[in-house]
This record gives C-alpha cells, sequence and structure tokens, in this order.
C-alpha cells in the first residue's frame, strides 16, 4: 500500500513510503536511459543514502516508530529492477 509520494524535508525527500504487513518501507526510484557510469544503482551513493535516512527519520518521528526498510527500483531502459532491504537505517 503506498502512504505517499515524494514526501520532503529540508535535506531530503523519499520517492514512494509505502506498507508491507507491518514494515515501512521508503522506496528510492532510479531512472537510467542506459547503463552507462554505472546506471541507476551507482547514482545511489553514500551521500544519498545518508539524505533518504534524514527523510525517513523525519517521516517515523511524525507517523510512529516500527520497523522499516529501504527498497530500491532500478529502471535502466526497459529493464527494472526491485531490490528490497538495500541498505539500513543504522
Amino acid at each position: 500500500m503506498i502512504l505517499a509520494r515524494n514526501f520532503r524535508v529540508k535535506g531530503g525527500e523519499l520517492d514512494l513510503v509505502c506498507r508491507d504487513g507491518k514494515t515501512t518501507v521508503f522506496v528510492e526510484v532510479r531512472r537510467r536511459a542506459r547503463a552507462e557510469f554505472g546506471g541507476a544503482a551507482a547514482s545511489i551513493t553514500a551521500a544519498k543514502q545518508k539524505r533518504l535516512i534524514l527523510a525517513a527519520r523525519h517521516w517515523l518521528a511524525r507517523h510512529g516508530e516500527g520497523p522499516c526498510r529501504f527498497d530500491c527500483v532500478l529502471i535502466e531502459g526497459d529493464r527494472l529492477e526491485w531490490i528490497k532491504d538495500a541498505f539500513r537505517l543504522d
């Protein structure tokens, strides 16, 4: 179930906030036309992860703590890959 789209706070944004059972899922969607320069996965750098974590902490503070995970949806050309639990909050 999608709870929010483009949730923004100063310093970060979450593309999608979803619910999977009792788990809040923060989904980062990255699209690249080609896999050059590392493709969509390489664009989720450590700095980008920090911004996602910052926004997730704001979401959790407003809506209640609980189990959560970060998923990434990577789109390159016509190929789509969904990576569950791509990285951790800690």
